[in-house]
């Protein structure tokens, strides 16, 4: 609560100083706070029940979404939007966690089989990004039994410094040209030039960004493209551009909290790496797009983290993969 809180806090401070617009922040931090809340609740109470309805929730809302058609103002010129990919992430990871939690054998495949159905929505959505994440998490998932859960999350830690850093050196033109233009015509240059400008604002106001929700208008590459959704499609680029270095860092800080409560969930391991997973794709997806510029998504996300963490009122069963001692009968404890 500290960690958001000061999310929020930071947000306002920038925004007085430089005139930003923080609602979008404090819902983003408003979303992930009920989110987490509702996970742990639900979680302890129906650790099988609770991630299924997620999941079924989630890939309705990604079908059903308006950021889904072709005619979405949220998809010029860069393409679908990062949010149906995010969600039929969360939709996987949440289908996957219930498959482990479940105890009998035909249930958890076909909790198994409902995400090889998200994977294949995504593609019926022409949603490439998120057949790569949802298979890559049905694949972890199924891995997640032969893995130690410590080197698991620092494994996922390490692929979300480095998708992290790739963005940041495209931005800086930092790579070698033949990788920038093979990077370039996988993310589109317009998106490219969106990082040069959020970069360039975060070089003239290292410390306090331009305000929030004022890329939109400082961005030269935006005052030429109409429609736009006002983003630079980067979650750490955007939040050095209008939050400062010290934005990017609380950003930082959370995706750190958020392994470090999976390590020490109760859950059974398969569990907590399989949510890890997860999140860690979302957190790439949010690198390289604007999936955290979309309420549901940030509200899946801590919903997802928050049943990853719960502590269940019985165990998980006897053929759980590490065995799980419930040290308590308090579910938000």
């Amino acid at each position: 609560m500290i960690l958001l809180g000061a999310c929020a806090a930071w947000s306002l401070v920038t925004a007085a100083a430089r005139g930003g617009r923080p609602e979008g922040v404090l819902l983003a931090v408003l979303a992930v706070s009920a989110g987490y809340a509702a996970g742990r609740i639900c979680g302890a109470l129906l650790p099988v029940v609770a991630p299924t309805a997620g999941a079924l929730a989630g890939l309705g809302l990604a079908v059903t979404a308006p950021h889904t058609t072709a005619s979405s103002p949220f998809i010029s010129p860069l393409g679908h939007s990062g949010a149906t990919a995010a969600l039929l992430v969360l939709s996987a990871g949440a289908a996957c966690c219930a498959a482990w939690a479940a105890r009998a054998p035909g249930l958890r495949f076909g909790l198994r089989l409902l995400a090889a159905g998200v994977a294949v929505t995504a593609g019926v959505l022409g949603s490439t990004t998120g057949v790569v994440a949802c298979t890559g998490v049905l694949l972890c998932s199924l891995a997640a039994a032969r893995m130690p859960r410590g080197p698991g999350l620092a494994g996922l830690a390490v692929v979300i410094a480095l998708v992290t850093a790739t963005t940041w050196a495209t931005a800086e033109n930092a790579l070698p040209s033949g990788l920038t233009d093979s990077l370039e015509g996988q993310l589109t240059p317009h998106r490219v030039l969106l990082w040069h400008d959020a970069l360039g604002l975060a070089r003239a106001e290292p410390l306090l960004g331009a305000g929030p929700g004022r890329f939109g208008e400082l961005s030269p590459t935006l005052a030429q493209a109409l429609p736009s959704d006002d983003k630079p499609h980067s979650a750490p680029l955007q939040l050095a551009a209008e939050q400062g270095l010290i934005g990017v860092a609380l950003l930082a800080t959370v995706c750190c909290w958020v392994l470090y409560m999976l390590w020490r969930s109760p859950r059974a391991t398969p569990v907590a790496l399989t949510a890890g997973a997860a999140l860690t794709a979302l957190a790439a997806i949010a690198t390289v797009g604007n999936a955290l510029s979309f309420t549901t998504v940030t509200a899946g996300a801590g919903l997802l983290a928050g049943m990853a963490t719960a502590r269940p009122l019985a165990d998980e069963g006897p053929d759980a993969p590490d065995g799980v001692s419930v040290r308590s009968r308090t579910p938000w404890a």
